[in-house]
């Protein structure tokens, strides 16, 4: 008996969900046209569908390192438009601050930064959050901020473990003392 291979694209212009099952001989296709079936996460894993970029393996590990090793403070992600992948743009030692974060996000174009946030509770106890930052400044191109917009929640997926979410067009929606106030 031959198994049937699943494939599950998303449309972003009707917004319809298309199943394809391929056997041997024949193929079954099936349209939904309810957004409350989501994809698996395992399928946002290799390609954001709402935009068909890609995420890069080394977004991933960057990201898994910063989680679980504590090897970097934040990484900063941009979206390579010609390849359509997203790649990791600047990544921070683990002595650098949010300053250096601020610093390297640039004025003009649009970025995605995750920041590993260490606090002192007030019942003191050390904590660390992590917070996914989308960087769309003024000054950016409008494909840029479209194209950042549509593929947030794709990365969002791939990026397990963020806390909260910060959507910054300039350094004062983006500052440290928001930061302190989501985390507490």
């Amino acid at each position: 008996m031959a198994f049937p291979n699943l494939f599950l694209y998303i449309n972003p212009i009707t917004t319809l969900f298309s199943c394809h099952l391929q056997f041997q001989s024949f193929s079954y296709q099936s349209k939904f046209s309810s957004l409350k079936q989501q994809p698996t996460t395992m399928a946002m894993a290799f390609k954001m569908a709402t935009t068909g970029m890609w995420v890069t393996d080394d977004c991933k590990n960057s990201f898994m390192e910063m989680k679980w090793k504590k090897v970097h403070r934040y990484i900063v992600f941009k979206i390579d438009e010609k390849s359509r992948r997203v790649t990791v743009d600047k990544v921070g030692g683990p002595g650098e601050s949010y300053d250096d974060l601020t610093a390297s996000l640039p004025i003009d174009d649009c970025r995605y930064a995750v920041f590993d946030f260490d606090f002192v509770t007030v019942d003191n106890c050390r904590k660390s959050k992590l917070f996914f930052i989308a960087w769309s400044p003024a000054a950016s191109r409008i494909r840029a901020k479209m194209l950042y917009a549509t593929s947030k929640d794709g990365l969002r997926r791939v990026l397990d473990g963020i806390s909260y979410e910060v959507q910054a067009t300039d350094p004062t929606e983006m500052g440290i003392d928001v930061i302190k106030h989501k985390a507490n």
